[in-house]
């Protein structure tokens, strides 16, 4: 960007026709019996097993509310392990361990797809979503409050987080500057504009890093200090989770220890989002990219910033794309989404105008084609994805205040889009 569940460790048993059978949760292949049912509200890890309309599922990463029998296959969260015998059996109660293969609990706090918890207030993301950075500065751009921004967007990414004397460690103050543009803003009135956008169903979380930013996490207590000071921020803003745009460089080891270490902290109602460079995402042994894979269960979304980056190779690996059309899209999103992120931890970051950005800038029409080409595989350019992606989880833009001043263009051609996507 430019500045200018738990654990559970159990063992479950079922009643079947003429005795007892024990499983043990993430052994599939051992049951022929049907596993616990399936509960909407349950959180499931990798290799948990649930049944549902007569057949067993094992989860093949961190999920909730994902329907087993409507998001199994090749390219889903459940692999379909076939007809299950007998009746569902009750899940088992959970317990406070940080990792387990047994079958989560049926019966958890409030279910995010229903009622919002204290620790959750604004509900769930939808499924497909518009993310913005929001200004903590004044830089040209429409400066503004934070509610003041728009009701298009669903995800709001402050910018930034501050950099301390501590390594790792990071504060938040609002920007004089922009506190002067907008005719005064205290910390009192930011805090209550975070709970004003939780009540319109937002979210908001604190960004750390930024093209000027020089927050590193390179050790075990840089990775302490990050968590603690990131759930401080939380804590006291309302934050519902972080923003990595570490454009300078990460260690992904120490990184992911934070992120876990904050999640640990915060629990599953915390948003973790990544907002890598495109270079970033070439290849999964990189730093960014190992990253994502490294805590792909507990990772909400990458929104890779498609812009000031000139050509690149797509997933094809047969041609360099220009950036600022829909092949330069679709091509290179398609590289993680082959290489193990999700569709729903992939959204388009593009910039809101060509003032926003050094270069890469395309008009949200094109947006609006490359996501109908990887949702749908229509209205793509002469690059053809090898798969189509119906979760892609939408856009996001930097920033809210270059699109603001440019009319709204950006999240008023996207938004009303995301609709129609499967």
């Amino acid at each position: 960007m430019r500045r200018s569940r738990s654990l559970i460790f159990a063992t479950v048993t079922a009643l079947a026709a003429g005795g007892a059978a024990t499983y043990f949760a993430g052994n599939a292949s051992a049951a022929t019996a049907c596993a616990p049912a399936w509960s909407a509200s349950a959180v499931y890890v990798k290799d948990n097993v649930a049944s549902q309309n007569g057949h067993n599922y094992t989860a093949k990463w961190w999920t909730q509310n994902e329907s087993p029998s409507v998001r199994s296959g090749q390219w889903d969260v459940w692999a379909d392990n076939g007809v299950c015998e007998g009746g569902t059996n009750p899940s088992p109660s959970p317990s406070s361990s940080p990792s387990s293969s047994a079958s989560p609990s049926t019966s958890p706090s409030t279910s995010p797809s229903t009622s919002p918890s204290p620790s959750n207030p604004a509900g769930p993301l939808p499924k497909h979503f518009l993310t913005g950075y929001w200004q903590n500065f004044d830089n040209g751009a429409a400066p503004l409050k934070l509610a003041a921004v728009p009701a298009t967007y669903d995800l709001i990414a402050v910018a930034f987080a501050d950099a301390t004397g501590t390594a790792g460690a990071v504060t938040f103050n609002l920007d004089p500057g922009l506190a002067t543009a907008v005719g005064g803003y205290t910390d009192a009135q930011f805090k209550a504009d975070i709970a004003t956008l939780h009540s319109r169903g937002k979210k908001v979380v604190i960004s750390v890093g930024g093209e000027k930013g020089t927050v590193a996490v390179n050790s075990a207590a840089a990775a302490t200090a990050f968590a603690d000071s990131v759930h401080r921020l939380i804590q006291t803003y309302g934050f519902d989770g972080v923003d990595i745009d570490l454009e300078n460089g990460l260690n992904p080891t120490y990184m992911a220890s934070a992120l876990r270490s904050l999640r640990a902290k915060v629990g599953s109602s915390l948003i973790i989002t990544m907002a890598p460079q495109t270079i970033d995402m070439q290849n999964p042994q990189s730093s960014y990219f190992k990253l994502a894979l490294d805590i792909k269960d507990i990772l909400t979304v990458v929104f890779t910033q498609y812009y000031n980056s000139g050509a690149m190779l797509g997933c094809d690996n047969n041609a360099a794309y220009g950036q600022g059309s829909v092949n330069f899209l679709t091509a290179l999103s398609c590289i993680p989404l082959q290489n193990g992120l999700r569709p729903d931890q992939i959204a388009l970051g593009l910039p809101a105008s060509t003032r926003a950005a050094g270069g890469g800038y395309v008009a949200p029409s094109v947006v609006n084609a490359a996501l109908d080409c990887l949702a749908k595989g229509t209205n793509c350019g002469t690059f053809k994805p090898p798969a189509t992606y119906p979760g892609i989880r939408g856009a996001m833009t930097w920033s809210i205040n270059w699109d603001v001043t440019n009319g709204n263009a950006w999240a008023n051609t996207i938004d009303p889009h995301l609709a129609t996507l499967p």
